[in-house]
């Protein structure tokens, strides 16, 4: 079995391309991509000879054909070759939000090393394709931490005092009794904890492009050949979910590969590029990133969270004047299925979250 070994480089600014790269998975890509061998070099800026050369030394060391060409053909990946360029995607969409993590982690350190005057704000929080573009954003005197987890996580670290700030993202208009309460009234305290508000984003179904199997609401879930990814215990994600199947009277059971959990919404939306699944749950980003298609169910908020002792710390103001710019705004409303809503905005949990009113809550009943 062939060992990984990881290595990354130093540079003013990030390079478009993936965030882990394989010279011998970049080929193949490239080949995939363009059907030839010099359409290839072309797009990888090299020469035919050296891509010939290395695919035929990738072939040599792995004992197995890489590549099928013949003369006046289009060249095609061999079977062993579209395994391995799948298998990598699936290993990078499932380990997307630690990759983001791990060189979030190498950045700061980093900032810290070349800069003493740079400011660093610690955040955890479940994964948003915002939060990496707002870390580009606030550069370069503060640095943004992120380390990508579930919602609860994210909140139980802001509890636990590991950082300064805290993503979740929940339904608002939540019964007392929901699913939505139960997993965070205990982790949100009025008046100990504010709420900054985020985005709105679109949840809702992940599936194969084109809709083959005319998937367009829950209870097109429920069936016994229909293969569900679900996202991992603990995520905000899952908490919708069920919130969405309580309101619908679908009990989570009747839904094969409920309890599946995948690491995020890349990886989910990957089970369903590669055909490990017929649905799943999670953002529009995620499924146009894999050509898939998109069947809304849900609107949501995604927050940020902070003590209200720490509203007055330099770098979480900084971060709140990046928030407000009309930039920052555009720059998240651009991102499909967000908006930016009350970006920057210092808001209370009880006018918030209804289920947060104190009043109904202690006579038992139902904010709606």
């Amino acid at each position: 079995m062939h060992k990984v070994q990881l290595a990354y480089t130093l540079a003013p600014e990030r390079a478009a391309e993936r965030a882990l790269h394989h010279p011998l998975l970049a080929l193949l890509a490239a080949v995939h991509a363009t059907g030839s061998i010099s359409g290839a070099a072309r797009r990888l800026e090299l020469s035919y000879r050296h891509v010939w050369g290395e695919l035929k030394r990738w072939e040599a060391e792995l004992g197995q054909p890489l590549v099928l060409w013949a003369k006046g053909q289009p060249a095609l990946l061999a079977p062993f070759g579209e395994k391995l360029l799948w298998s990598e995607r699936r290993a990078l969409a499932r380990l997307a939000p630690q990759i983001e993590a791990l060189r979030s982690e190498l950045e700061r350190a980093f900032a810290l090393a070349f800069d003493d005057s740079a400011g660093v704000v610690t955040l955890f929080g479940s994964f948003d394709e915002a939060l990496p573009r707002l870390r580009d954003r606030v550069g370069p005197q503060l640095h943004l931490d992120i380390e990508f987890t579930g919602s609860v996580a994210a909140l139980a670290a802001l509890n636990d005092g590991r950082c300064l700030l805290a993503g979740f993202h929940a339904l608002t208009a939540s019964k007392l009794r929901s699913p939505t309460a139960n997993t965070y009234r205990g982790s949100l305290k009025p008046g100990r904890h504010k709420l900054i508000g985020f985005a709105r984003r679109a949840q809702g179904l992940i599936v194969a492009g084109g809709n083959p199997l005319q998937i367009g609401s829950l209870h097109d879930l429920v069936s016994p050949a229909l293969r569900f990814a679900n996202g991992p215990r603990g995520s905000g994600t899952r908490v919708v979910l069920e919130e969405l199947l309580a309101a619908a009277r679908i009990a989570p059971t009747a839904i094969a590969g409920v309890e599946r959990g995948e690491r995020s919404h890349q990886a989910a939306a990957e089970a369903v590029a590669s055909g490990a699944a017929d649905a799943a749950f999670g953002t529009l980003p995620s499924a146009q990133a894999k050509g898939l298609h998109f069947v809304p169910l849900a609107e949501e908020q995604y927050f940020l969270v902070t003590l209200a002792a720490h509203l007055k710390h330099p770098h979480v103001l900084r971060l709140l004047d990046t928030l407000q710019s009309k930039a920052w705004r555009g720059a998240l409303d651009a991102i499909p299925g967000h908006a930016a809503e009350r970006c920057g905005q210092v808001l209370a949990l009880s006018r918030v979250l209804p289920w947060w009113n104190y009043r109904k809550a202690k006579h038992g009943k139902d904010p709606r």
